[in-house]
């Protein structure tokens, strides 16, 4: 195997558990914007979050499945990666409006 393959092989390692944690770290968020508001309140918060949790989830899913696969793993990877990206910058809006504005 070629040293590119090798680190590209790695970034996969690297997003499926990292994903996945963050994947977890979301569901905390919503138990907590749950209990703060009682459950009763919806909030732009709760979506946004949703959309973070599912966007690690697909991201672990694509990850995983370019360690396993053979023909395409490039492909999966790239895709995983784009995909962690989003998740991150929905994490990034989350934080700013838990932060600075008060919508909970």
């Amino acid at each position: 195997m070629s040293e590119g393959t090798d680190n590209k092989k790695n970034i996969s390692r690297h997003i499926l558990p990292t994903s996945s944690n963050l994947l977890g770290l979301c569901f905390v968020i919503l138990s907590f914007i749950k209990f703060w508001t009682k459950g009763g309140i919806e909030t732009i918060i709760d979506d946004l979050v949703g959309c973070a949790t599912i966007l690690f989830l697909i991201s672990s899913v694509l990850s995983y499945t370019s360690m396993r696969s053979k023909k395409k793993s490039d492909f999966f990877e790239k895709i995983a990666d784009m995909v962690f990206l989003f998740g991150l910058f929905f994490l990034t809006v989350i934080s700013f409006l838990i932060i600075y504005v008060e919508v909970i």
